[in-house]
């Protein structure tokens, strides 16, 4: 090859390809690095391939990348110790766009190379978004060979010669251009390598190692390696303590507490990957961290939106996937949807329910030590993915409100007994918050009821599910009725009363309900020494409501006022006092109607039964309660001064 440069013009198929390269073709301009880092480890690996193989037969040295920056003269650089390039091969790589050498090469050493970053050979050219000037020098590992200087500035034409070079390998140089001043900085260069480099299999070096000397840090003669070249889950798991996932969590999630547990993915057939995946300790269930697992192509860290190739739910995971076989755009940022990415979703989706059936029968104390903060994750995978749902029947686990796990066939058995209905029905008793709920929860007690404890924030949807699931059951929430109706054992004989009974009856009580929901009053005999009053909320009705806020699809259920059951307890005497006292006359008539209403709000002894209902389910506020609390004084006064 001639000393003297010759000028040409890239072999494109449009007029000028850079302005598609900076505009169009990359989604985001910092990518520039992780192609050029690629294409030298690309070029180091190809090196070990051809020693491994026999052809080549050179000291193969120390393998490195080596990135430098010259933030004065916006220069960077990144060089390599690897196959390098003739000038035919600068020719058919460089000047022919798009055509690259990676598929080839694998194809041919495949037995000798674990992997080849590049799939496109526009990945070089990702470098004229951010430069105004890109050079190439290039001395091939093959004998005989004359080192290349490749120089253009942005247009189709080029200039290429012979090159001063006297070491095996290639070096990109970028001129930085005004526009990207920012990849000028230590800083930011430093944070792009750690983001897309950091578990590359060759090491990187940028700069030096630091120390504290004389009030400052100093360099010191240690290069600065900025990856991991064996990460862990390039590793088999027989090689792996607990310790070892838990420390590089810790190095992933520096400031997120212990991970609940890990499922290390390997497979190999019909496609390659590998990675870990962790159940992160959820403490706000309602600020839940997405995004957190990476997606890596050969340890070339690609995105963190791995929606395509995870269900929506195990999004929830944190951690890492690699895979070759995943298919990426040409720029490497978006994910192409084909029939791989179906096989590695199912795929995942089995692994993580293969672990946690396996973490319930060997692990079964640690699994319910940990349950709270996995239930929202395996209620969002059983109502969210069909398959997934199937498996979890065998592991998912109920709590009670004592603080005792069952599983599904365990508390079927543990409560059929006491808590079958006259249907033959199984009734599941749950409630929502042991401390909101506690004089119902006492209540089933006492009658021998098991009650189970659903404080999730999808619970609305997942009792609807297990209604489906569990054949011969149907769920409860303990304040839904009266503990006698909540598993009726016999047909129940219903209190008669009369039309204008029943029709004073409600308007008397509706007269001192806060106004704004529905109210469908009834009366009963609950006992003598139960409450006057029992406010419970229909089960479908609020159920569906609770789904509706979060977003089943049922909005009108959630534009509905609030319905509550109104039961008031004939046999209680002060209900009975209440009634002997009311007015008499047309119930129909308005002018019933407002002596009805006078004296319900008059009477104090109706107010104070039907405030106590209302603090009961945490419905007295504001000034009716400022109100309560000033009338049970009274009471109190009044009963001690009269004892006196």
């Amino acid at each position: 090859m001639s000393k003297k440069a010759t000028k040409g013009q890239i072999g494109v198929t449009t007029e000028n390809i850079f302005p598609v390269i900076k505009q169009f073709l990359y989604s985001d301009h910092e990518i520039f690095l992780r192609e050029i880092v690629a294409n030298a480890v690309d070029a180091t690996e190809k090196l070990k391939a051809l020693a491994s193989s026999g052809e080549f037969k050179g000291d193969l040295g120390e393998p490195k990348v080596v990135v430098e920056l010259d933030e004065k003269k916006k220069i960077l650089k990144v060089s390599d110790s690897g196959i390098g390039m003739t000038a035919e091969e600068v020719d058919r790589y460089i000047n022919q766009i798009a055509f690259s050498s990676a598929g080839e090469f694998l194809e041919k050493y495949k037995d000798q190379i674990g992997s080849i970053i590049g799939h496109f050979g526009l990945g070089f050219y990702s470098a004229f978004m951010v430069s105004k000037k890109v050079s190439i020098d290039t001395l091939s590992w093959k004998e005989g060979s004359t080192a290349v200087r490749w120089t253009c500035d942005g247009s189709p034409e080029y200039e290429m010669g012979e090159s001063d070079r006297k070491e095996r390998g290639t070096t990109i140089t970028l001129w930085l251009d005004d526009d990207s001043a920012e990849y000028a900085e230590k800083s930011r260069i430093e944070g792009l390598l750690g983001k897309y480099c950091k578990f590359m299999p060759v090491p990187i070096i940028f700069g030096k190692e630091q120390e504290w000397k004389d009030g400052k840090y100093v360099d010191t003669d240690k290069d600065k390696v900025i990856n991991s070249v064996e990460p862990l889950w390039t590793k088999a798991p027989s090689e792996l303590k607990e310790e070892d996932y838990k420390a590089f969590y810790k190095a992933l999630y520096p400031m997120n507490e212990e991970p609940l547990f890990h499922i290390h993915l390997n497979v190999d057939y019909p496609f390659n990957l590998t990675g870990i995946l962790y159940f992160p300790k959820i403490k706000e269930r309602v600020a839940i961290d997405r995004n957190k697992i990476s997606l890596y192509c050969n340890r070339m860290f690609v995105t963190d939106h791995v929606d395509n190739i995870v269900p929506d739910f195990m999004t929830l995971l944190h951690g890492v996937i690699d895979s070759p076989d995943i298919p990426l755009n040409v720029s490497r940022s978006y994910l192409q949807s084909d029939e791989n990415v179906k096989k590695i979703s199912t795929y995942i989706t089995k692994k993580v329910a293969d672990r946690l059936e396996e973490i319930f029968k060997d692990e079964r104390p640690e699994l319910e030590k940990k349950w709270d903060n996995l239930k929202l994750f395996i209620e969002y995978g059983m109502l969210s993915d069909e398959k997934f749902c199937d498996r979890a029947m065998k592991f998912a686990l109920l709590k009670n409100t004592d603080g005792k796990y069952f599983s599904f066939d365990e508390y079927k058995a543990a409560v059929e007994g006491q808590q079958t209905d006259k249907d033959k029905k199984i009734v599941c008793l749950y409630a929502t918050s042991v401390e909101d709920q506690y004089r119902f929860i006492e209540d089933a007690k006492d009658k021998g009821y098991d009650v189970l404890l659903f404080d999730c924030e999808l619970d609305a949807h997942y009792v609807n599910l297990l209604e489906r699931k569990l054949e011969g059951c149907r769920f409860a929430r303990v304040d839904s009725d009266s503990v006698d109706r909540l598993i009726p054992k016999e047909d129940r004989v219903k209190l008669e009363m009369g039309e204008d009974a029943r029709y004073d009856l409600e308007n008397l009580f509706k007269a001192v309900l806060p106004e704004g929901n529905d109210y469908y009053v009834e009366g009963d005999n609950l006992g003598e020494n139960e409450p006057a009053i029992l406010i419970t909320q229909n089960e479908f009705m609020r159920r569906y409501r609770e789904m509706s806020a979060l977003g089943g699809g049922m909005n009108f259920y959630g534009e509905m006022p609030k319905s509550y059951n109104i039961t008031v307890n004939m046999e209680n005497p002060l209900v009975a006092r209440v009634l002997e006292g009311k007015p008499s006359g047309d119930v129909k008539s308005d002018e019933h109607k407002a002596e009805i209403k006078a004296f319900a709000e008059g009477n104090e002894i109706l107010r104070q039964i039907v405030d106590i209902a209302l603090l009961a389910n945490g419905m007295l506020k504001g000034k009716a309660l400022s109100d309560f609390i000033a009338r049970s004084r009274k009471v109190v006064s009044d009963a001690y001064l009269k004892k006196d």
